[in-house]
């Protein structure tokens, strides 16, 4: 029904708008009486030769929805009903900003990806833990956080510190947005020295929990191979739990839309199919250089069963879905959770 109906319908509007109004539209629908169980029935598939423990955590199934989906955590509660095994919110900032202008966000269909400059745009974290306070769903809620754009890269540490204080009580992990190519500056902190001091600062907070919830770094597509040695080095040195491989990808090669139209988008990180085969690289040489000495999440451009296979035989315990998610529809995360189970 999504493919044939709801989505050619969707993609009329202009894509941030209809974003939200998907939004009320998932609320609106889950709160009639019996509507959870209908969602639960056509979405949801529970197996315990899906369950996974990764970092620590145990998860219901592989298949999560990637940050920048619920970035300010208000749609938590209703997606654990399409059958995700664990939720992303953010990326969250200390305080609140609108991002870039809009329009920021726009549909490459004959590339079946996205575009975006979202740049970050949130109601700060503060107020994402009064939400978060009321959380309903037990499934597991990742905090992916960042700096604000005004926050100069010299003390954008600060930053980062002070999301993690606020998030921890209410997140089960953390995700650390160095890679996102709409914040200026903000994929230098990628480099060596600086990464290694932003991840030492937050392992050192963690040591002073009674609970210690797990640590992960979000890494860009474009990175050469020898950044990507350096980020190897880097998780291992610091001891952080794993990586989320990839962000969106600033490269424009091979896509099918006209470049007429891609100067008419303008700047912004492309994701879905686009970056699907890159993304795979990364998470292929990154697990094959650590030796398989950490978990990777694997992200990017997965539009079907088939690309979730492909991210899990390159190395990655677990995987995210998003723009597949909005191409696909909600029956993808069934989809890949039974192909998952054919292979076991």
């Amino acid at each position: 029904m999504y493919k044939y109906i709801l989505k050619p319908i969707f993609f009329l509007f202009q894509p941030e708008k209809i974003h939200y109004f998907v939004f009320d539209l998932l609320k609106f629908t889950l709160a009639f009486p019996g509507m959870k169980w209908v969602f639960r029935k056509m979405y949801c598939i529970e197996d315990p030769k899906l369950e996974r423990e990764v970092f620590g955590l145990k998860f219901k199934n592989p298949v999560g929805i990637a940050a920048g989906f619920d970035k300010d955590a208000k749609l938590f509660n209703e997606l654990d009903y399409v059958g995700f095994g664990f939720i992303e919110i953010g990326t969250l900032t200390p305080v609140g900003q609108p991002g870039n202008p809009k329009p920021r966000l726009f549909r490459i269909p004959n590339d079946e990806g996205l575009i975006n400059r979202m740049g970050f745009n949130n109601g700060g974290v503060e107020e994402a833990v009064e939400r978060l306070k009321k959380r309903k769903t037990k499934v597991i809620i990742g905090g992916n956080i960042g700096k604000n754009k005004i926050t100069p890269n010299e003390i954008a540490n600060g930053d980062y510190e002070f999301a993690f204080e606020q998030l921890y009580p209410y997140v089960d992990y953390f995700v650390v947005n160095v890679s996102s190519p709409n914040t200026p500056n903000l994929r230098e902190l990628q480099d060596k020295e600086p990464l290694t001091k932003l991840l030492s600062n937050l392992m050192d907070l963690r040591e002073k929990k009674s609970e210690k919830k797990p640590i992960l770094l979000k890494i860009a597509p474009d990175l050469t191979n020898h950044q990507l040695d350096d980020i190897v080095d880097i998780v291992l040195s610091t001891k952080i739990d794993g990586l989320i491989a990839t962000n969106t990808t600033i490269a424009r090669d091979h896509l099918k839309t006209s470049p007429g139209q891609l100067n008419e988008i303008g700047n912004g990180g492309v994701s879905g199919k686009p970056v699907r085969e890159r993304a795979t690289e990364v998470i292929r040489y990154v697990h094959q250089k650590s030796e398989g000495k950490f978990p990777i999440v694997g992200v990017g451009g997965i539009h079907s069963p088939e690309d979730a296979i492909e991210k899990l035989e390159a190395g990655a315990s677990l995987i995210q879905v998003y723009t597949g998610f909005i191409y696909e529809g909600p029956a993808l995360v069934k989809r890949i959770n039974k192909k998952i189970l054919e292979n076991s």
